[in-house]
C-alpha cells in the first residue's frame, strides 16, 4: 500500500486493536494505520492467562464468546495464513459451585448456555474427577462441563492478526504516542501524535488501560479504571496439571479461583475478584507480597490437597481495564461523529477478541453487525443499565 493518508486509525496495538485491523481489511478496507506507544502485543495482552470459555451470565457474553472460539479454533483458517497458531489447547473447562449464594448463578448460566446451543454437560463429582483427578469436589452442588474451551496464547494471536492484517495493506506504527484528536467542530478528523498530526475519516480507541486519555481530550466521561491482578504458578511433583486436564473455575473458593495446566507440571492460578485499583495506567510488573502468595495457596491446596506442599514456580501482575458493570463498552461516542470506542473488557478481552473486532470492523465501515451493539453502549451508565452478571463485581460475568 502506498503511503497515502489511512481512510481508518486505530489506536491500540492490542489483541483487540489487532483484531480490528485485520477485520477491517477482510472486509474490504485495508487502508488502515494502526498507532501503538508500545509495539504489537506487548501492554496488557502479554500479560494474559489465555484462558477460553463461553461461560458467561450476560447472553451478548457467550454470543461474542462463541463466535470468538470458532476464530480460535480454526485460527490459519480465519486469517487465510497457514503458519497462523492461536496456541489452542482444548482441553474443556469445569466449572463448579457449593450450596450457597453462587449456586443459583451458576444454574441460571449453564441453562443459558444449553438454550443458545452451547454444547454443555453437567456432571456428578466422580466424573469431574475423572477429568481433573488432582481436585476435590466433594462439597460440589452443581458442576458444568464445557468441552469446547481451553486456552490459547494472547501474543501469538495479537501477533497473528497483525501479520495478516499487514498482509492486506494495513500499516502498523510502534512507539508512537498519540496524544490528542483531530476535530472539526463535532466530527473526529484524525489524531494528534509526538510525531505530528495524522488524519482519518473514522478514529477507532482500543486503548484499554489508557482510555482515561480520551477521556481527557474528548470531555466526556468513559467510566473505566485500571486494576491490577496477580498470577500464580505453583508447582507440585505429585499432582502435575497436565494439558489434557480442563481449566478449572472455583465458585466455592473465597477469590472464585480460575486454574489451568502451565508449563508442563505447573498450575496457572488466579482470582477471579476486584483486584488493586492503580491511580494511573501501569503495565511494569507490580510487587506481589508474601501474604498474597500464601492467601492464594491456602485457596488452591483447599481445592487440590496435593499442592498443600507446592513450590511457587513463578508469579506476575497483570492489568485489566474495569468498567462498573465489567463489561465492555462498543460502538460510537455520542456527540462525536467519526469516533468509536473499544475498552473496558475487565478481564474478557482476549477471549471475545476475534468477534469484537468483527463488530467494530462493521460499525466502522457501516455494515449491518452480527451481533447487538446496542447493550455495550457507553450510554448504559448514565441510564441505569448496567451489563451487570449474575455473580456479581468480578472477572466470570
Amino acid at each position: 500500500m502506498s503511503q497515502t493518508a489511512p481512510e481508518i486509525i486505530v489506536i491500540g496495538a492490542g489483541v483487540v486493536g489487532c483484531s480490528i485491523a485485520f477485520h477491517l481489511a477482510a472486509l474490504g478496507q485495508p487502508r488502515v494505520l494502526v498507532l501503538d506507544r508500545l509495539s504489537i502485543g506487548a501492554g496488557t495482552s502479554a500479560q494474559s492467562s489465555g484462558i477460553l470459555r463461553t461461560h458467561y451470565s450476560v447472553p451478548q457474553n457467550v454470543e461474542l464468546a462463541r463466535r470468538s472460539f470458532a476464530a480460535f479454533e480454526g485460527f490459519a483458517a480465519c486469517l487465510d495464513d497457514d503458519e497462523a497458531d492461536s496456541g489452542l489447547v482444548k482441553c474443556g473447562y469445569l466449572i463448579a459451585a457449593p450450596e450457597g449464594p453462587r449456586l443459583a448463578p451458576l444454574q441460571a448460566a449453564l441453562a443459558q448456555q444449553q438454550a443458545m446451543g452451547i454444547p454443555l454437560q453437567r456432571l456428578d463429582a466422580r466424573q469431574a474427577a475423572e477429568r481433573l483427578p488432582i481436585a476435590r469436589f466433594d462439597d460440589a452442588a452443581l458442576i458444568g462441563f464445557e468441552p469446547e474451551a481451553g486456552f490459547a496464547d494472547a501474543y501469538l494471536v495479537a501477533t497473528g492478526f497483525a501479520r495478516a492484517a499487514r498482509r492486506r495493506g494495513v500499516r502498523f506504527a510502534e512507539g508512537v504516542a498519540v496524544q490528542g484528536l483531530l476535530r472539526e467542530g463535532q466530527r473526529v478528523t484524525g489524531v494528534q501524535t509526538d510525531r505530528g498530526p495524522m488524519s482519518a475519516a473514522v478514529v477507532i480507541s482500543a486503548q484499554n488501560i489508557w482510555t482515561p486519555e480520551l477521556a481527557a481530550w474528548t470531555g466526556i466521561d468513559m467510566p473505566v479504571k485500571p486494576e491490577r491482578h496477580r498470577v500464580f504458578a505453583f508447582e507440585s511433583a505429585a499432582a502435575p496439571y497436565t494439558p489434557a486436564m480442563p481449566v478449572y473455575k472455583d465458585l466455592g473458593s473465597p477469590g472464585m479461583l480460575y486454574c489451568r495446566s502451565y508449563g508442563g507440571r505447573q498450575m496457572l492460578a488466579s482470582e477471579g475478584i476486584a483486584g488493586e485499583v492503580l491511580p494511573a495506567p501501569d503495565v511494569e510488573p507490580g510487587d506481589i507480597p508474601m501474604d498474597a502468595v500464601l492467601e492464594v495457596g491456602e485457596q488452591v491446596a483447599g481445592r487440590f490437597p496435593a499442592y498443600a506442599e507446592a513450590g511457587l514456580a513463578s508469579s506476575w501482575t497483570g492489568v485489566y481495564d474495569v468498567t462498573p458493570d465489567w463489561n465492555p463498552v462498543l460502538g460510537p461516542v455520542p456527540g462525536l461523529d467519526g469516533l468509536l470506542v473499544a475498552f473496558g473488557f475487565s478481564g474478557h478481552g482476549f477471549k471475545l477478541s476475534p468477534a469484537v473486532g468483527h463488530l467494530m470492523a462493521q460499525l466502522a465501515l457501516g455494515l449491518p453487525t452480527d451481533t447487538a451493539v446496542e447493550p455495550y453502549a457507553i450510554g448504559r451508565f448514565g441510564a441505569g443499565r448496567l451489563l451487570t452478571g449474575l455473580y456479581g463485581e468480578g472477572a466470570v460475568s
